[in-house]
């Protein structure tokens, strides 16, 4: 029963540390960007998910899977703009050299989401790109977030053929068979929670410039799994509802989309912070990569998100500071006095413990 006590208490711990983290770092403000950063890369993003899923699907199938699926996690409102996006892009043609311009722009457009991600994961990672690299380090971000973008691509592909299968499967065994249809959706549930752990594992573990194991990783992942299968049904009822459309005139489409995005990027980063508070506390640590360093409490500072005990000792310094000189030799001779005294009473026998 202790070592049960133990447990609970070991791990209100780590969530504790955990909210306490995602607050200093200001979380909020990195989701903010991130949604801001997202609406530029939309279409792009849906271009290339387009390109990929339709080889398989067809591009007709392969639009209207991916709007099912996005209003499934945002809505009928929020999947307008969705909707909208997918009729007025265009996919490039790719017999010219014009062409191939074009969808390195549209990679590097698509990249864009996943680079502030990435900047986003090294605030919580404490960690910072070294500096004196500029061009090269830009390179190079860019060249993994391309690298995220394809293996994001390719894990959803699989997930849209293996739930299409699964549909499949589940309309035709209900048809033998009453009630079998739930445990082939419920595998179809099971399934997708993994592709979303595989995906935010994937994220922690390449996107920020550090060195972390993948058992540090997949603890992490999994709660934010979870957290973000339970979140998107609470946010998509709170988004669906009339009011909140109606609120925003004509923008209401988008402004569900951009609230949807945050919060969801709300739940990223508690996982992220939750990952590196584990790995640091329990785990093997984080270390940053050889292209990068750690961040300073100077850095902190200047980036608005200086830690809380820094903050506390500031303050108290600069208390110290404002005190005069006068002051400061008073307490000082006070402090003097006091020990003189406590001494003295030592000797004498007459200290308050042995009376």
């Amino acid at each position: 029963m202790e070592w049960l006590v133990m447990n609970f208490k070991v791990v209100g711990e780590l969530f504790k540390e955990t909210i306490q983290e995602w607050q200093e770092d200001k979380a909020s403000r990195l989701a903010a960007a991130l949604a801001y950063y997202t609406v530029f890369s939309l279409a792009p993003l849906l271009i290339i998910a387009i390109a990929i899923a339709g080889s398989i699907f067809g591009p007709e199938a392969a639009r209207g899977e991916i709007v099912e699926q996005i209003q499934g996690l945002v809505g009928t409102e929020g999947a307008k703009v969705i909707e909208t996006a997918i009729q007025n892009a265009n996919r490039p043609n790719v017999s010219s050299i014009a062409s191939i311009i074009s969808i390195v722009v549209l990679l590097f457009g698509a990249s864009g989401v996943f680079a502030q991600l990435q900047d986003a994961l090294n605030t919580v990672w404490g960690v910072q790109p070294k500096p004196g690299r500029p061009v090269k380090g830009f390179l190079q971000k860019r060249l993994l977030s391309f690298s995220v973008v394809l293996g994001i691509g390719f894990l959803l592909l699989v997930s849209l053929i293996v739930s299409a299968a699964l549909a499949a499967l589940s309309n035709y065994a209900n048809d033998l068979l009453f009630g079998v249809g739930f445990l082939w959706s419920l595998l179809n549930w099971v399934l997708s929670l993994g592709v979303i752990t595989l995906l935010f594992a994937m994220m922690y573990k390449f996107l920020p410039d550090v060195k972390i194991s993948w058992s540090d990783v997949w603890i992490g992942a999994s709660i934010t799994a979870i957290l973000f299968t339970i979140g998107k049904s609470l946010i998509g009822m709170y988004l669906g509802r009339g009011s909140f459309a109606s609120t925003y005139g004509a923008a209401g489409s988008l402004v569900i989309f951009l609230a949807w995005v945050y919060y969801s990027a709300q739940i990223l980063f508690i996982g992220a912070e939750f990952t590196q508070v584990y790995a640091r506390k329990f785990g093997s640590s984080i270390v940053p990569d050889k292209h990068a360093i750690q961040l300073t409490e100077s850095d902190r500072a200047k980036q608005g998100i200086a830690h809380t005990e820094a903050l506390k000792k500031a303050a108290g310094d600069s208390e110290d500071s404002e005190k005069s000189p006068k002051e400061k030799q008073s307490g000082n001779v006070g402090a003097k006095a006091l020990k003189t005294y406590h001494d003295a009473a030592r000797k004498m026998g007459l200290d308050k413990k042995q009376k």
